[in-house]
């Protein structure tokens, strides 16, 4: 029996128990022993591995109180990297109060209903320390036990909820006499919610108190590890925290840590009997680079994995598309200017953007210019670093998407977008010029709609289908039968009237090579409807008006072809 591949699993003790398997990344411990960083921010892309490497910082250092409880902790790291790093290491196993908080769930629509998450979050932390704090009662304060006792109970105000983490920590220190280890997971979830949502200023402040008190002057701050996907500017956020440790994708430190590492990928693959699909493996979820370390995604890699275990046939999947809202490929999309529209269809042609490096940015910075936009983009995983240059003492990267599983998330946002965007026209003098006969007028209509949307061409005869498609079918008077995804070999959009007696219409599409071909091709698509008897379908259901078009289409140009 092969292990079980932890799709979804985040929890170390359970990966570790339940005998799923795991990619060893227990030399994070190690390298936080060694660089000694007091509070430590790591930045990477969301499902890269954070929530469980801080599980498994809670396993290791944690002291629950319970000598039982510690010893089976410690047993769960047998046969791990961690364990041969030297005594300097593992002496540190079970020694400290862990306080492990993460903010996924303040992903709401308004502000109360995210606090309110982010308070049971804290609250429900508070509990699963009360044991110990019962037991140490008579070393708080009457005041600290019930403000504990408060927050544990969902009951305590705002204002001391901002408080929450630094309570916590003086009363572990007093009853234990030991400092705290603070483990935050996805602080930046309801920041970023919060400035879709309109309530980024009210959310900002709330967890600005929240990790002041905190993580600024905190003396009973043994070390803590934030993780997120943006460096959000500590001037808005982590306001004098001096100490603070930022570590991005940029940084050779760590590099090793999140993500999976080719060798790890290759290993698995072999484990699970599936590395001839290592190809494809590669083009679709390598591609990142954090440091100078190449890096692919972990859950899509653990997905693929899964799918290929039951056959290893299967094809994949963008995985990642569902892991978050990638509201911000949506805003970079919807605010695109000509020259932005030029840039995305560049890196979806496999090309290269050069951005000046802008690392602390709020959300309301996001959008001031484009190359802030670019840099969101760059820290999320939507882009990727090809290489790194200085110009004027400022630091450049050149660009690109990092993989195929990227690049359909930008194309189907677009192929949204553009649909969104054609419910909003009226093609009246489209369809008007198709039951003339007047191709040049639809060729005009045409290439005026090609201006303004977004293209990608290393797919264009499913982008031109859709293109096409979208549009006929705003007509209220036609029905519209797209025969190419079926597969069927017959012509590539049909649009009939409801009615026999009606108007019925045969629509087959060519991609051009060059912008000379365009006549030509449109002239063999046409001639492409008559050999192959496209018509027959619609006659045999009774339809007499049956009009041709044959569309060629290169890039931002097409030519429309008429036949009767």
């Amino acid at each position: 029996m092969k292990k079980a591949l932890p799709v979804g699993v985040e929890n170390f003790e359970d990966m570790v128990k339940s005998g799923y398997y795991y990619v060893d990344k227990t030399m994070l411990i190690k390298e936080l022993m060694d660089l000694k960083g007091k509070v430590n921010l790591f930045t990477r892309p969301r499902r890269f591995g954070k929530t469980l490497n801080l599980s498994m910082l809670r396993y290791f250092f944690e002291d629950t109180g319970d000598a039982d409880k510690n010893e089976q902790y410690q047993t769960l790291f047998q046969g791990m990297k961690i364990m041969e790093a030297g005594e300097n290491c593992t002496n540190q196993m079970g020694m400290y109060p862990v306080f492990e908080l993460t903010l996924k769930s303040a992903k709401q629509e308004e502000y109360d209903t995210a606090y309110y998450m982010i308070q049971t979050a804290l609250s429900t932390e508070f509990e699963r320390h009360r044991k110990l704090v019962e037991g140490g009662k008579a070393c708080l304060s009457l005041r600290e036990y019930e403000q504990y006792t408060a927050i544990a109970e969902g009951k305590a105000e705002e204002k001391a909820v901002r408080n929450a983490l630094q309570l916590f920590c003086q009363c572990m220190h007093k009853i234990t006499g030991k400092n705290t280890v603070i483990l935050i997971d996805e602080y930046d979830v309801p920041l970023e919610n919060a400035y879709f949502r309109g309530f980024y200023g009210r959310m900002a402040g709330f967890i600005r108190s929240l990790f002041e008190a905190a993580l600024k002057t905190n003396q009973y701050l043994q070390f803590a590890v934030i993780t997120g996907c943006l460096r959000i500017s500590k001037e808005s956020i982590f306001t004098g925290l001096n100490h603070l440790n930022i570590v991005s994708v940029l940084d050779k430190k760590y590099s090793e840590h999140f993500g999976f590492t080719e060798q790890e990928v290759f290993q698995m693959m072999a484990y699970y009997e599936v590395e001839s699909r290592f190809s494809t493996m590669k083009e679709w979820y390598d591609g990142y680079l954090f440091g100078d370390t190449e890096v692919y995604n972990p859950w899509s890699v653990i997905k693929f994995l899964y799918d290929l275990y039951s056959d290893t046939d299967a094809f994949p999947h963008p995985y990642w598309i569902n892991t978050s809202s990638n509201d911000i490929i949506k805003d970079l999309v919807a605010r695109a200017d000509r020259e932005t529209k030029v840039q995305i269809e560049t890196l979806l042609d496999g090309g290269t953007l050069d951005i000046q490096v802008h690392e602390e940015v709020t959300y309301g910075d996001m959008c001031d210019n484009g190359e802030n936009l670019w840099n969101f983009l760059y820290f999320t995983g939507y882009l990727t670093k090809e290489s790194e240059y200085f110009k004027e003492s400022f630091i450049f990267l050149r660009v690109r998407i990092p993989n195929i599983e990227v690049k359909t998330i930008y194309q189907n946002t677009i192929l949204n977008w553009m649909k969104a965007m054609i419910k909003k026209e009226d093609f009246h003098d489209l369809y008007h010029a198709m039951e003339e006969g007047n191709a040049r007028r639809m060729t005009e209509i045409l290439n005026g709609q090609l201006f303004h949307t977004i293209s990608f061409y290393d797919s264009a005869e499913n982008f031109y289908h859709g293109f096409l498609t979208g549009i006929l079918s705003q007509s209220q008077n036609y029905l519209v039968k797209s025969n190419r995804e079926s597969g069927n070999g017959r012509s590539d959009i049909m649009v009939k009237s409801p009615s026999l007696r009606g108007r019925s219409f045969i629509l087959e599409i060519k991609v051009s090579d060059t912008i000379d071909e365009l006549e030509r091709d449109a002239e063999q698509a046409l001639k492409q409807i008559y050999e192959k008897k496209y018509m027959e379908e619609l006659r045999t259901e009774g339809y007499r008006s049956i009009d041709c078009y044959g569309i060629s289409f290169f890039r931002k140009d097409c030519e429309v072809q008429f036949g009767e």
